[in-house]
């Protein structure tokens, strides 16, 4: 093993920086579980801990890179044994914990998974957390009632990480997806993830013209939050739901009481962060059987080394990626 290894490193000097540098194992936080990262994935909030004031990095320097795939060098933890893949994401990975983007990181040993059967490590982070957070939306979505044969669901935000994750899945469980995007250049993308109709965010509204409208969708997943949030809940159909894991289109969401009281719509609040470990390990479960989607692939918009890591940080945050990006370590 090296005694340095390489890791992208943000930092609040006399200026703000991001930069790959060299590390000592000595200089990685306590944990369990010493992990010779393969993959890592960029994600919204990777961009965010890119900035000087993206209110996600507690305490500075710091690597970012809120999940990552690997083999296991050696381990406090009788649960965990070199030579095993694992995967790691969110709980305070990336945001109060050293995360993936680094040749090596060490975890604690409750944040840790064994790959599931059927995913190889690459494979786990063209999923990472958009991936857990879209199939944790489909099965809020399955656990309230939806079925394939009930009508269209809607994905919001359907080019993003999320959203195309959300649309592969549904897509290949069954159901007739109808995928908004304001990249409606994208469309043959969608189509090929598995949905049936694209349709721009114009589409479906910045805002709820009404408190009510047309019922079109018996469910959504929603990546977007804010003024379209508002707009889908008053067209989902009555009894549906929407998921809702998002807020790139804002925090605030101007609706009424009247699709709830009137319609019995549910708002379901999806959160992949302090989601907990045995209904995470069921769900990669199922990441790796029924919701792998045949074009797991074509999620991935680009996959590149840590000193190509800046610029992607950068693109998410101006939605200049399409789908997953992947970070590659070995």
């Amino acid at each position: 093993m090296s005694e340095t290894f390489q890791a992208l490193v943000v930092d609040k000097g006399e200026a703000f920086s991001v930069a790959v540098k060299p590390l000592t194992l000595d200089e990685l936080p306590a944990g369990e579980v010493l992990i010779r990262v393969a993959y890592s994935s960029v994600n919204y909030k990777d961009g965010l801990a890119g900035i000087p004031n993206g209110n996600i990095v507690r305490q500075y320097p710091f690597i970012p890179g809120i999940d990552l795939s690997g083999v296991v060098v050696s381990s406090g933890d009788s649960r965990f044994e070199p030579g095993q893949n694992v995967i790691a994401t969110s709980y305070g990975i990336g945001v109060s914990h050293f995360g993936g983007f680094s040749e090596y990181a060490r975890i604690p040993a409750e944040w840790v998974l064994p790959l599931p059967e059927g995913l190889s490590l690459r494979e786990a982070m063209i999923f990472g957390t958009a991936g857990l957070t879209a199939a944790l939306s489909v099965q809020a979505l399955e656990e309230h009632g939806a079925a394939p044969d009930k009508g269209k669901v809607l994905v919001t935000g359907a080019t993003g990480g999320v959203g195309g994750a959300a649309v592969a899945m549904l897509a290949k469980i069954g159901y007739t997806v109808t995928a908004s995007t304001g990249r409606t250049e994208e469309a043959a993308y969608l189509q090929a993830l598995g949905a049936a109709e694209v349709i721009s965010r114009e589409d479906v509204g910045a805002s709820a013209a009404k408190p009510l409208d047309k019922q079109l969708w018996q469910g959504a997943v929603d990546s977007v939050g804010g003024g379209p949030l508002a707009a889908v809940l008053s067209k989902v159909a009555y009894g549906g739901a929407v998921a809702a894991s998002g807020l790139t289109a804002g925090t605030a969401v101007a609706t009424t009481v009247l699709p709830f009281i009137l319609r019995g719509v549910a708002l379901l609040g999806i959160d992949s962060v302090a989601c907990p470990m045995e209904k995470r390990r069921r769900t990669w479960e199922r990441m790796a059987g029924d919701l792998k989607p045949e074009a797991l692939e074509l999620l991935v918009d680009r996959e590149l080394s840590l000193t190509e890591l800046p610029q992607a940080l950068e693109d998410i945050l101006k939605s200049n990626t399409r789908g997953r990006v992947l970070v590659r370590m070995a």
